[in-house]
């Protein structure tokens, strides 16, 4: 078990070429710096080093890197930058497109150098746009294959708690897990993941290793390279503002244990401290009045402190109505959204708003599922409420909820807090539900008669190779379609969460923060959620909110380097 880090390392006066603010794919911009000669010192907000890259499936998108090469993927600099101008448009700067790719090699290659992490290629983890030119069905995605965290030795206190935390240890990454939901209906590939998964985490603790996976695997990874590379991580340190000579920043005043002190940077200071994902009065007022209250997922220290300390030093901000969204089971009084990952791409189910009818293809990337329930917003025609609906076979053959086995009851807690209803009819379960009953079982009817001939007249779930991804390959002629016919059926409560926001500080191909007349503000430079999303609008594929902050990372430090020798 993680605990707190009993005490940091204190903070004091310093002067360092690099200041990092934030511990998550900031680590990146750290250990390129450290590569260069560069003397670097990282501040975290929170108790833990990680950020929100350890509470990821820890995932990153990064075109035509050295995995890619070597593993047979095809992918091209020239098919990356055509898919990324299909997808992004002109909802952000080309440049900033063309950057990240031009990068994508050398940053893999350095966390190949610096780290003891190993990758490997998520092949068929389709782009989440495929079909446009450039896409790819295999996918440009890659992992960080288990990892031993107990490398990290006595800092491993201070790395980030997972967002899951599994009953044994059991290293599963995002391939395993495609499979592992499986398990009950493709059992030679489900049980052998689960067994080499936990072959590896319980023969690892007889050896005394702690293995894990995802997106602890990559912060421990970071981690581990940053520690070897002696640069220190002060936790529980807060930036409290940027300090100034004449138009360039020259350093930050943090405060730890109720004082401050000041750390003058001769390079510059790169803010990659995530974006405002747990401040609602910002998320209100950028995004949404509708958003409930803290059920983002992201790490809780992300409360918009660099973006509004890059606003001061005269930084302009875009796409502050952006965030990586992602539809979650409802939170428990008091408590937080559970994640959903294959679950809506899953035959024998399908999903309703509070008019009982179906008003999205359900399999759809998750930050365009958001996207689409904020354009209802906006056309003031609310998603008020939204259910996933499923029957018992749905329940026996997978996994629910990231934790719930195939035929595992749902938590009582859940009926008693209405987030689930169970009935033996539509009709009932509308009723439960609280929907109209009429328009729920036409729906239910209508869905039923398309899942029969595999073919969604309605949204085409299941036409893009990224549906597929996550359905059932054993369900023919679509794997995201099948009849609900086995009662009793089961609706849940969904609510509309994200893995962080995506509009911040906006900054150039350099990774500089810019001024609202476009010029950069020298020694200043934003990455991650900190920036606004160089991919404007739009998710390229899985991990590309990773994969762009370990990529600016590399071009802050590289261009913090070059810009003063």
């Amino acid at each position: 078990m993680t605990t707190r880090s009993a005490t940091p390392p204190a903070a004091h006066d310093i002067t360092v070429d690099l200041l990092v603010v934030g511990s998550g794919t900031g680590m990146a911009a750290a250990l390129t710096a450290a590569e260069l000669g560069m003397s670097t010192l990282i501040v975290e907000k929170t108790a833990y080093v990680g950020g929100s890259t350890a509470r990821s499936g820890g995932a990153f998108w990064l075109p035509d890197n050295p995995v890619l090469r070597e593993s047979g993927a095809g992918d091209s600099p020239e098919a990356a930058n055509t898919y990324l101008r299909s997808v992004v448009g002109d909802s952000a700067p080309a440049e900033r497109g063309a950057a990240f790719v031009a990068n994508s090699a050398a940053t893999l290659d350095l966390l190949r150098r610096l780290t003891p992490m190993k990758f490997f290629w998520a092949e068929g983890y389709s782009d989440y746009h495929p079909e446009l030119p450039g896409g790819s069905a295999a996918g440009r995605t890659c992992e960080c294959k288990p990892f031993n965290a107990s490398v990290l030795g006595a800092e491993r206190s201070r790395l980030r708690p997972g967002l899951m935390e599994a009953p044994v240890p059991m290293p599963t990454t995002g391939a395993d897990y495609k499979w592992m939901n499986l398990v009950a209906r493709v059992p030679s590939k489900g049980i052998s993941r689960i067994l080499k998964r936990l072959a590896q985490g319980l023969g690892g603790l007889a050896l005394r290793r702690e293995y894990m996976a995802g997106g602890q695997a990559l912060a421990a990874g970071l981690f581990a390279g940053v520690v070897r590379a002696g640069i220190p991580v002060w936790t529980e340190t807060e930036i409290v503002r940027l300090i100034t000579d004449g138009d360039r920043v020259t350093g930050a005043v943090v405060a730890q244990g109720g004082s401050e002190f000041t750390v003058t940077a001769r390079r510059g200071v790169v803010l990659a401290a995530g974006g405002f994902d747990h401040d609602m009065a910002m998320r209100h007022k950028h995004q949404s009045a509708r958003l409930g209250e803290h059920e983002s997922l992201g790490a809780e220290g992300n409360t918009g402190d660099a973006i509004r300390l890059a606003q001061e030093a005269g930084a302009t901000t875009e796409l502050m109505d952006q965030a990586w969204w992602f539809p979650a089971v409802a939170a428990l009084p008091g408590g937080a959204p559970t994640v959903m990952l294959a679950e809506r791409s899953l035959p024998g189910s399908f999903i309703v708003d509070q008019s009982g009818r179906r008003f999205i293809n359900e399999s759809i990337d998750y930050m365009s599922f958001g996207q689409r329930l904020l354009a209802r917003e906006r056309a003031d025609d609310p998603v008020e409420s939204m259910w996933i609906v499923f029957d018992q076979k749905y329940r026996n053959s997978y996994i629910f909820a990231a934790e719930m086995f195939p035929r595992q009851p749902l938590p009582q807690s859940w009926y008693d807090a209405g987030i689930a209803h169970r009935a033996d009819d539509p009709a009932e379960l509308a009723r439960l539900a609280g929907l109209p009953e009429d328009a729920f079982t036409e729906t239910f009817r209508r869905f039923n008669d398309d899942a029969a001939t595999g073919t969604d007249r309605a949204f085409e779930r299941g036409e893009s190779a990224y549906d597929r991804y996550y359905g059932d390959p054993t369900v023919r002629p679509n794997p995201n379609l099948r009849p609900l016919t086995k009662g009793p059926y089961y609706a849940v409560r969904m609510t509309l969460s994200d893995l962080g926001t995506c509009g911040g500080v906006r900054a150039d191909a350099r990774a500089r923060v810019l001024r609202e007349d476009g010029t950069p503000i020298a020694g200043l430079y934003a990455i991650g959620n900190t920036a606004a999303n160089a991919f404007g609008r739009t998710y390229p594929g899985a991990g590309a909110t990773i994969g762009q902050g370990l990529v600016f990372g590399y071009i802050a430090a590289r261009d913090a380097y070059d810009a003063t020798r």
